[in-house]
This record gives C-alpha cells, sequence and structure tokens, in this order.
C-alpha cells in the first residue's frame, strides 16, 4: 500500500473512530454519569491505580484528572488511597456504586452494539470480526489491558 493510501485508510479509519465514539457516547447519556467518566471508572477496573496514571491514560493534564476523581468521589463511585510504598501518592479505587455504574454502561454499550451488529449481514459481521485481531495488533503499544477488559 502507498504512503498516500495509507494516508487515505488512516483518514476514513479516524472519521469511523469518531463516529463510534459519538454513538457510544449517546447510548449512555441519559444516565447520571457521563461517558468520560465511565471511561475512568474502567481504567479502575483492574485495580487502584495513580491519579498520574489515570491522567495519562486518559490523555488529560493532572488538574483535569484530579477535577474528575473530585466529582466521582463526591458521587461515592472512587475513593482515593495512598500507595503503600510511598505514601505521597495518591491512588485512586472504585467502590461498588463505581463497579456497578460501570457494570451498567457497559452492558449497555455492548446491548446497543449487538443489535447494530444483528443488523448487519452475517458477512458484514464476521468482516468485522475478521478485522479485530489487527486492530489489537493496531492498538497494542497503547492498551494496558487485555482485550477483553477493555475500558469504560
Amino acid at each position: 500500500m502507498s504512503d498516500a493510501a495509507t494516508r487515505a485508510l488512516a483518514e476514513h479509519f479516524n472519521a469511523r473512530l469518531r463516529d463510534v465514539v459519538l454513538l457510544l457516547r449517546r447510548v449512555n447519556a441519559d444516565q447520571p454519569v457521563t461517558s468520560q467518566q465511565l471511561a475512568v471508572l474502567g481504567s479502575l477496573d483492574g485495580g487502584p491505580r495513580r491519579m498520574t496514571e489515570l491522567a495519562e491514560e486518559q490523555g488529560v493534564r493532572l488538574p483535569t484528572m484530579t477535577a474528575q476523581i473530585n466529582r466521582l468521589e463526591r458521587d461515592g463511585l472512587v475513593r482515593r488511597g495512598r500507595d503503600a510504598a510511598d505514601a505521597r501518592v495518591v491512588t485512586v479505587e472504585l467502590t461498588g456504586p463505581g463497579a456497578e455504574h460501570l457494570r451498567t454502561g457497559r452492558a449497555r454499550r455492548v446491548d446497543f452494539l449487538a443489535e447494530r451488529l444483528a443488523a448487519l449481514s452475517p458477512g458484514d459481521r464476521e468482516a468485522i470480526a475478521a478485522a479485530l485481531p489487527a486492530l489489537d495488533r493496531l492498538f497494542a503499544p497503547e492498551r494496558k489491558t487485555p482485550y477483553a477488559r477493555t475500558t469504560g
């Protein structure tokens, strides 16, 4: 594939990713937890994380993540703690209600996607399934969790 064709593919792929993100945000738009908050909760699904790690993973600055965590903590969805090895380090973990909001948000998105996928032809569903390993490789350097445990 030429550089120009690769660039065109990247542009088309970028547009589709944007469409997917916006579509999935709308699925949970009527819920008390925003898509951005669900993404943070998803980042905590594997256990407590440092604030700096969360900010880096979410692609925001630490003050922005702090404000997000303040809201989630206020709503009882996360709790702050300290790193056992370094008490100066602030960690964040899911609470029971936070985990429940995360499960609900994920279930809504998966149900929505399953309905949309079911409306496609078997060939289209097979094409999407066949593309998943390539997508795994494309995003592998960025992913810190296994494919089965996607964030948010």
